[in-house]
Formats: C-alpha cells, structure tokens, sequence
C-alpha cells in the first residue's frame, strides 16, 4: 500500500481523533466552570459567616438573651456544616478536573501522534516523488548527452 493511500486511510481517524480532543476540551472547560463556581460559593459561605460573627459582636454589646444566643450557635454551626460541605464539594471537583486534564491530555497527546504519523507518510511520499522526478531528469540528461556524442561523432 502507497504511502499516500495510508496516509488518507488514517484521516477519518485523525477525524475521530480531533472530535474526542473537542469533546475533551469542552469537557475541561466545564469542571473548571463548576470548580471555579464552588470556590464562590464557599467564599460567600464564610463571607457571610464572618458578617454574621461582626453582627453578633454588635448585638453582644447590649446584651442578648438566652434564646437568642442559642439561636445564634444553632445557625452558626449551620453554617459551619454548610461550609464544610462546600470545602468537601470543592475536592470533588477538583478531583473532577484533574481526570478531565488527563483525559484531554491523553486526547491531545493521541491527535498530535496521528496528525505526525500522517505527515510522515505525505513527507516520505514527496521524498519518493522527488525521487523519481530527479531519476527521470538524470536518464533525461543522460540520453541527451548520448545524443550529443552520436551527434559530434557524426560530424
């Protein structure tokens, strides 16, 4: 089989190669959105939080009641599990990335092996057509040089 035949036989895989990379990509991008996203929320967790703790000091300096302050802890250690079940979600995306990063690497990494593969092969079919060319050109001047003898033999 030629090397170019070869080389267009692999194009619907370099195809397939370049939709699994896209996909990979767009895959990244999504776990970096979503992790970017629980980073936000859990620093709007412990922004609120810290207001919450000031609000407190405030309303301490008066005085505050046992209700109140039992109210307080309750919706403070609320908030802690809240902020806590953020930091564990944030891990879970994180981890999420990660595998998309690989997963895109290992895709790049397949796409950019094939597209040099298939380079390969039109490279080395030029360099065979070259080839051929300057074969053709040299047993053309060869002749002609044979010609020429006959010729200034002849004279």
């Amino acid at each position: 089989m030629s090397l170019l035949k070869r080389a267009k036989r692999l194009e619907p895989v370099v195809s397939m190669a370049q939709e699994t990379e896209r996909e990979a990509v767009i895959k990244l991008t999504k776990c970096q959105t979503q992790l970017q996203q629980a980073e936000q929320q859990l620093a709007g967790l412990e922004q609120y939080r810290g207001d919450y703790q000031k609000q407190w000091l405030e309303r301490g300096k008066g005085g505050v009641t046992g209700d109140w302050l039992m109210n307080y802890q309750r919706f403070l250690s609320q908030l802690e599990v809240a902020i806590g079940q953020q930091r564990q979600s944030i891990k879970w995306h994180e981890r999420n990335l990660e595998i998309a990063r690989e997963q895109w690497q290992q895709a790049y990494a397949r796409l950019e092996g094939l597209k040099k593969l298939v380079q390969k092969y039109r490279d080395q079919t030029q360099q065979q057509a070259d080839r051929q060319e300057q074969k053709e050109m040299d047993e053309f001047a060869q002749r002609l040089g044979v010609k020429q003898q006959e010729l200034a033999h002849d004279n």
